[in-house]
């Protein structure tokens, strides 16, 4: 446990000043009684000690995060980064942390035993692949490495947190379940996370930390569909069999009519062709060809109509190509390589109004809440509450070989996202938990 120094009491100062001065956030409206415990959890004064070692400690959480960067993530290829990330957890007081059939790295945090559970995680995977340098490099106050955002400062922050909570003597009347999660990135398909729901249905709310600038709750899942298109026939000489059917015709023709589909604005609903590829040559009549396309929207109704009205265009090219010819034996393959469900988590729920109370308690502004595509898109699709929160810090060129990270005013990060699963699992003794059991 802390010893309690002179420290937490200036901690205590201070935290009654900055009630006082502080201007609350008006995105989400906050029921009186949840205020009140989220007060006291606040006014713990281990808590207060907790907060200040976060801040106190963020240089050498950076230093976890540049460690993390640097090994390796590509997607499917997680298990360097989880074999080192379950010793993280267990060397932190996880002792019981483990690997499980889907290459998540878990560790649990007991509670009283009668309480909900809360799970928190981040994920281990990136975009890049094996031959990706991922050695981070520092320039003008900025950290460079692909990967050292998204998602290694959630993967950091996580750490940060249960090393604190350990060392604290606070015992939760939830469990807290934390977990490094492979498979949010691409075509990973949220598998890490779509295990963990399926392993343990006595989650009762979700917390993914993710990215790095603290300006929004995530609070709905924007839902995707992805498919390969694959369009086969006979192919052939383009001189000795002209006059038969191509692949790549065919495959010209859809992606013209997707091309001039039309979504609606609002709910958000998008598409695009990414990939293509096909034939043998540049002298052959194709005998295959193949494009993936992402779908996305807020709705789930807008998504299936748009999924209909891409497959009726393939349909209807690849009739249209039959029909050009005198060999027509074009035919198209719909095959799902991804689907992210739909999903919302009320502004009323606690979990939505604790993590508003905490971006408020550390003065950060709440600039919006979020509609996106991230792990929480699972629980939110089965009715559990969850949200996705930035990991503190400045950033940017996610997604991209130049990825950077500033730690401005980095700590805000781990000490937000420890403010709300403080409170959502409450404290024995002080608060009973906010997060109510399903």
């Amino acid at each position: 446990m802390f010893r309690l120094h002179r420290l937490a009491i200036t901690g205590l100062l201070l935290w009654t000043g900055m009630v006082q001065a502080q201007i609350g956030q008006t995105l989400v409206p906050i029921d009186p009684a949840l205020r009140e415990a989220f007060e006291a959890v606040r006014a713990d004064v281990r808590v207060i000690e907790a907060l200040e070692q976060l801040r106190l400690r963020e240089p050498a959480n950076i230093e976890e995060q540049i460690r993390i960067t640097e090994i390796p993530a590509p997607p499917f290829m997680e298990d360097e980064r989880a074999a080192y990330y379950v010793e993280q957890l267990r060397s932190r007081g996880l002792e019981d942390a483990y690997i499980d059939s889907e290459g998540n790295a878990i560790g649990v945090r007991r509670g009283s035993g009668d309480g909900p559970v809360l799970l928190i995680s981040a994920h281990l995977d990136t975009v890049f692949p094996p031959e990706v340098d991922t050695t981070v490099e520092f320039r003008d106050g900025r950290y460079y490495a692909p990967g050292i955002g998204d998602d290694s400062r959630g993967l950091a922050v996580l750490l940060a947190v249960i090393e604190v909570l350990e060392e604290s003597g606070i015992e939760t009347g939830a469990d807290i379940m934390f977990a490094g999660n492979v498979g949010e990135e691409g075509r990973g398909d949220l598998r890490g996370v779509k295990a963990i729901f399926r392993d343990h249905p006595e989650i009762d709310g979700f917390i993914s930390v993710d990215g790095v600038r603290m300006t929004r709750i995530t609070i709905g899942g924007t839902g995707s569909r992805r498919f390969e298109f694959r369009f086969s026939g006979p192919g052939g000489h383009s001189f000795g069999s002209f006059g038969i059917a191509s692949a790549v015709h065919a495959m010209g023709r859809a992606i013209a009519r997707i091309a001039e589909l039309r979504t609606p604005s609002y709910p958000k609903t998008t598409f695009t062709v990414g990939t293509v590829d096909g034939g043998t040559s540049v002298n052959s009549i194709a005998a295959d060809a193949v494009f993936a396309i992402d779908m996305r929207s807020n709705s789930p109704e807008e998504l299936v109509q748009l999924e209909a009205q891409a497959k009726e265009a393939a349909l209807a090219a690849v009739a249209e190509e039959n029909a050009r010819w005198n060999n027509g034996d074009i035919s198209v393959e719909f095959v799902l390589i991804g689907d992210r469900p739909t999903g919302l988590t009320p502004v009323a729920s606690p979990i939505v109004q604790t993590a508003a109370l905490a971006f408020e308690a550390n003065d950060i502004p709440l600039q919006e809440l979020g509609i996106s595509s991230t792990d929480s898109n699972v629980p939110m699709s089965l009715g559990i509450p969850a949200i996705t929160l930035a990991g503190g810090g400045d950033g940017g060129g996610a997604h991209s070989p130049g990825e950077w990270f500033a730690p401005e005013e980095s700590h805000l990060g781990p000490q937000t996202i420890l403010l709300t699963i403080l409170a959502l699992a409450g404290i024995e003794g002080v608060t009973e938990p906010l997060l109510r059991m399903r």
